[in-house]
């Protein structure tokens, strides 16, 4: 992805030239019709996961609600332990994160 990150107004003058020419060039994708092709979920869900949601509907709905960010991180999550146990664990006590459509990365603000 290119991206410029610009904190002061004065750093606009600075890289004025990079700028048109990114601008520009979106121009140019966005006419020709370029599309990104984004993956689902491109890593393989958990076996453990998968029987879950075949016993509790209403985690498969929540989970299913998610953004597609979210969706991988308890993925990612889930997919890290070797043994199954801990992998039924981990999604045990998330449960309660997915029911209420929190990601697995998202932290309350206090």
């Amino acid at each position: 992805m290119r991206q410029i990150r610009i904190t002061k107004f004065q750093e606009i003058a600075a890289l004025e030239s990079i700028i048109k020419t990114y601008v520009s060039e979106a121009i140019e994708l966005e006419k020709a019709g370029a599309k990104v092709e984004f993956k689902k979920n491109p890593e393989a869900t958990p076996e453990e996961l998968t029987s879950k949601f075949e016993e509790d509907a209403e985690l498969e709905k929540a989970f299913m609600a998610l953004t597609p960010g979210r969706q991988r991180g308890y993925i990612l999550n889930f997919s890290q332990p070797k043994k199954s146990e801990s992998r039924m664990s981990r999604i045990e006590k998330c449960r309660s994160k997915i029911l209420k459509g929190e990601g697995f990365n998202d932290y309350k603000k206090t």
